[in-house]
């Protein structure tokens, strides 16, 4: 009996299971990066109000939604030259560049590569450069992840590819750390620069008044304490900003908030308090 009829449906299975264990694979890579860059977003952030990020109690979807803010036009730009890098040559023949303008381009991207150990050992320099080069200090990991990466690629070694543990595992494996702390680098930057934007502009953040039914021990700058007589919230206080708010807890700044010398006040909506939420003060058009 001929085998093959049998042996091809299986040959189907095996490819669509290896194709679905990639996509899973590959998505649960994507997902863990995206929650570490919305911890690392996320930390620096709310460090910057003197919060600690692991006390407001924020899920897995909340840090992978707030991973997005890394997702700019230049993040985009440079992955989709990374995607495209290997094939460069399809596309500038597809394009019809000139030829010699095709291998000009194979000439310097091979030459490139060749001089792996040059890139691997800027980043380095960079890094021995630390406190001269930031707030861009992401670029030295990405300089020594690049430079391990073209370690591995074909053009580097014209005498035939790399093998073994040591030459491509552990290479490969290194480059991913250097870029996964090139990630929590920008996550933490873009979080630091996001809340220095929202301080300088607290103002036009959500307006909070709050009333009570005691007096509350919350002052500072540009925040107003008025005492209504005869009232049930006899206290009112106004000249707040809504920076968060968790589980009827809310996390106020006065508007005239600075961070080396103003606290953070977290106001739990109890039977004794009372939360009116209203607009900030919009810029003129």
């Amino acid at each position: 009996m001929d085998p093959a009829p049998a042996s091809a449906p299986a040959s189907r299975s095996s490819s669509r299971f290896e194709i679905i264990n990639t996509i899973v694979g590959t998505g649960s890579v994507i997902a863990g990066l995206m929650f570490y860059a919305g911890v690392m977003y996320s930390s620096a952030y709310y460090s910057y109000f003197h919060l600690h990020v692991f006390a407001l109690d924020f899920g897995f979807p909340q840090m992978m939604i707030r991973s997005v803010r890394l997702v700019t036009l230049p993040v985009l730009i440079a992955l989709a030259l990374l995607a495209l890098a290997p094939h460069t040559p399809e596309l500038l023949i597809s394009l019809r560049v000139p030829r010699r303008i095709t291998d000009w381009t194979c000439r310097t991207g091979r030459a490139a590569a060749r001089r792996y150990a040059l890139v691997t050992a800027a980043g380095v320099a960079l890094m021995l450069m630390w406190q001269h080069i930031q707030p861009y200090g992401w670029a030295a990991p990405v300089l020594v992840a690049a430079g391990l990466l073209l370690g591995q690629s074909d053009a580097a070694h014209p005498a035939g590819p790399v093998r073994g543990l040591w030459s491509r595992a552990l290479p490969t494996a290194a480059a991913g750390l250097f870029l996964v702390w090139a990630v929590a680098l920008v996550a933490g930057e873009l979080g630091r620069q996001d809340a220095r934007k929202a301080a300088d502009h607290l103002v036009r953040r959500t307006a909070v008044v709050v009333l009570s039914t005691e007096r509350l021990s919350i002052t500072g700058p540009g925040l107003v304490a008025e005492e209504l007589k005869g009232m049930r919230y006899r206290y009112r206080y106004t000249g707040l900003r809504l920076l968060l708010e968790r589980d009827r807890r809310y996390y106020l700044l006065p508007v005239g908030w600075q961070k080396r010398t103003d606290p953070l006040y977290v106001i739990e909506d109890d039977g004794n308090t009372l939360i009116q939420l209203m607009p900030g003060t919009q810029p003129s058009a």
